[in-house]
This record gives C-alpha cells, structure tokens and sequence, in this order.
C-alpha cells in the first residue's frame, strides 16, 4: 500500500528537499568557476533516489552513472566530502581525483559511480555476483538511465544476473532524454524495456517516479522478492530534468524539448505534491545551513598533492 504515515512523508520530502536545496546551491555556485568538473544535476528527480533508498539497508550497496549527487546523498553520503569533491579538494570522497561523477562512500554502501553510459551496470553485477558467492546477506542497486538500455552490456548483465538469481535491483530512471535526443529517435517506439528485462527472466515493474511514495512501495516490494532468493529485479521509473544534460542552467530554449512540455512536468515536481503539507522555513533553514557548512569546508580544504 502507497504510504501514508505523515512521519515517513516527512522524512521523505526532507531528504528530497535537502538534495534539490544542494544542486540549486552547486548551480549557483558553478559561474564562479572554482568547481573541477563537469556537472550532472538531478534536481525534478529525486524522489526515485530517495524513495529507493529508504527502502534499503545501511549494508546495501549502490551503484550510480554521471547523473549521482542524489544517489550519493540519498544513500548517507557525506555532503562536505561531495562538495569538497567537486572543488577538486584533497578532503573529497576521492581525495579530489574524481570529481562529481565519481563518488564513493564505502561506509555507506555507494560503491561508486562511472560516467560511462551502462558502465555501472556490469559493476553492479560484478559486485552482486561477489555477495553471491561469499553468501553475503546484502543486495546491490544498479541506478542508470534508459539511454544505457540502447548498450550491449545491459542485455547482457540482465542475462547473467538471472542466470545466477543474483541479489540485484536495476533501477532505470527514464527522463526521456540522452543529452539532447528524445526516446522516439533511439528505441523504436514497439520496444518495451520491461519486456525485455522479463525476457531475460527477472522481474519487473514501473511506475510513476515523481511520487516518492510510489518509488518506496515498489522499492520495498523488489527488495523483499530479491531477498526471498526469487533472483533480481528490472524497476523503471518515469521522471524528468529540469536543467540542461550537463552544466547548471536551464535549456529549454534551444529547440530540442519545448516549453510546453517542461511547464507540463514541472506541475509534477516530486516536491510540489508534498510542500503544502511540510514546506517549513526551519526545515529550509536546517538545510541551507548545512549547504554554507559544506562550501564552507570545501572552500577551506587543501588541494591534494602533484603525483
């Protein structure tokens, strides 16, 4: 049943909001040209990192694409070493070699991120496959988008993972584009991905990933089927961006989506469904604070050394 405890709500809007209340800070922050990488916002989709991973274990692991500060943060990841990382700051989850697309907080269980389309789920396999093997009682969340489901290795991870009924949930965060080109000019409009998943042997399931509370339950649902040992499961949620592929700024203005079409989802922002009943200015205030703290630290921290 879709959730309606108040208390979870708001635990669920409060990690949503703080990740938007972050990459609005980092977009705003990005002109002044002291960030060392690329960046790949998340903000209109977060209610799929969020609702995932609050249906997780502290001792599950993830695995994420170029698109992963929310992954990253939903999962318990430390916002002063994600922002230190970004500066390129020796004090970042990488030591300030990686940068935004690649985040890892072991202690967590965000095992890292790849900004290769579909890289992340051959690891993620590879790192159920291990579980399996040492009998290991945690499972392993691939997050990627559609556009990794035109690659090869997708086919043949699926293929693998239910082959061995590996304990691994592939999330697919379909927000309809890769970079500037829309689903209807890369998969033919006949091709089902969820068929294909089911074709391969696992289970599957889709919904709406704009309602957190929705993401949770079929989360919770996919986590309880693969830790049943009834193999892995193919989740994919609709969602959108609201900012350009990569960078801090809105783009709808060069022709390749319309702006009839972001004013469409932005009335189905995941945060505007659930801000009458607990937007708060101690609650934005509780998270700004945080964000100042987190710059803060970054800006403060030492580049890590010439090797």
């Amino acid at each position: 049943m879709i959730c309606t405890d108040k208390s979870i709500l708001l635990k669920l809007y409060f990690e949503m909001l703080r990740i938007r209340r972050i990459e609005e800070a980092i977009a705003a922050r990005y002109p002044e040209q002291q960030m060392r990488c690329p960046v790949h916002l998340s903000i209109g989709q977060e209610a799929i990192a969020v609702g995932v991973c609050k249906a997780l274990l502290q001792t599950d692991q993830i695995v994420s694409s170029h698109r992963a500060h929310a992954h990253y943060l939903a999962k318990g990841g430390s916002l002063r070493k994600m922002i230190a990382e970004i500066y390129g700051k020796k004090t970042g989850c990488c030591q300030g070699w990686g940068g935004s697309m690649h985040l890892v907080d072991l202690e967590h269980g965000m095992m890292g991120s790849t900004p290769i389309v579909g890289g992340s789920i051959p690891i993620g396999v590879g790192l159920a496959f291990a579980a399996h093997l040492k009998r290991e009682p945690h499972l392993t969340v691939i997050f990627f988008g559609e556009g990794s489901t035109e690659e090869g290795v997708w086919a043949e991870s699926l293929n693998f993972a239910a082959l061995k009924r590996l304990p691994v949930l592939f999330v697919c965060e379909n927000n309809l584009y890769s970079v500037y080109s829309p689903l209807h000019v890369r998969q033919p409009l006949s091709r089902s991905r969820l068929q294909i998943a089911r074709a391969h042997g696992l289970h599957v399931d889709s919904g709406d990933g704009n309602v957190v509370e929705e993401v949770l339950e079929k989360s919770q649902s996919a986590v309880a089927h693969i830790h049943s040992g009834k193999g892995p499961v193919y989740l994919e949620f609709t969602t959108y961006r609201f900012r350009e592929h990569c960078g801090p700024n809105f783009d709808n203005h060069i022709g390749y989506r319309t702006h009839e079409e972001a004013a469409s989802w932005e009335t189905r922002c995941p945060l505007k469904r659930l801000s009458h009943q607990f937007d708060d200015e101690s609650i934005r205030q509780q998270i700004d604070d945080e964000i100042i703290d987190a710059f803060q630290f970054a800006l403060n921290s030492p580049f890590p050394e010439v090797r």
